[in-house]
């Protein structure tokens, strides 16, 4: 990984760049949730794109309850991770995606402590996200940045508690 890993609010500056990543790097269903349009990076699922980051710019306080940051490195961005509010208080949601060119290098999991801090800065007391147990990668992250996890059927579930001790680097 060339460079430190950097995340920044997602907003009308980077949505595009991201859009670009995504396009390039990534399926739709892999970096927004599912919509009835035409198969692949058709226009209206680009649109979709535009609109669902759009719900996190107000932040964790905002509507949508969810604050999503672009993932850079060298000033380039390559993914996304997200937090959202979730029950009970005091507890955030993640999940996160990076374009198959950044994956396999550490960069997930960087992106995932700097959101771990982020998330504790907001006073935050716990970090869960929902997986399956076919997404080696999101599994190793999670479990790399110290996570619990429990697996039932093909889900993977993980708790990160933001009062432990952080795993080391």
């Amino acid at each position: 990984m060339a460079g430190a890993v950097r995340l920044e609010p997602v907003d009308e500056e980077n949505l595009e760049s991201l859009l670009s990543v995504a396009v390039a790097e990534a399926e739709p269903d892999d970096v927004m949730p599912p919509v009835d349009a035409p198969a692949g990076w058709s226009h209206a699922r680009r649109e979709a794109f535009r609109d669902y980051y759009r719900t996190g710019f107000a932040g964790l306080d905002g509507p949508a309850r969810t604050r999503m940051y672009a993932v850079l490195v060298g000033g380039e961005v390559l993914g996304m991770i997200r937090m959202t509010r979730c029950p009970p208080p005091g507890t955030v949601e993640t999940g996160f995606w990076l374009g198959r060119s950044a994956r396999g290098q550490g960069v997930g999991v960087a992106a995932l402590r700097e959101l771990l801090n982020l998330a504790a800065a907001a006073g935050m007391r716990t970090v869960v996200a929902q997986t399956s147990r076919d997404n080696a990668g999101a599994v190793s992250v999670l479990r790399r940045c110290g996570a619990v996890l429990t697996e039932k059927d093909d889900a993977v579930h993980a708790e990160i508690s933001l009062d432990a001790t952080p795993p080391p680097h």
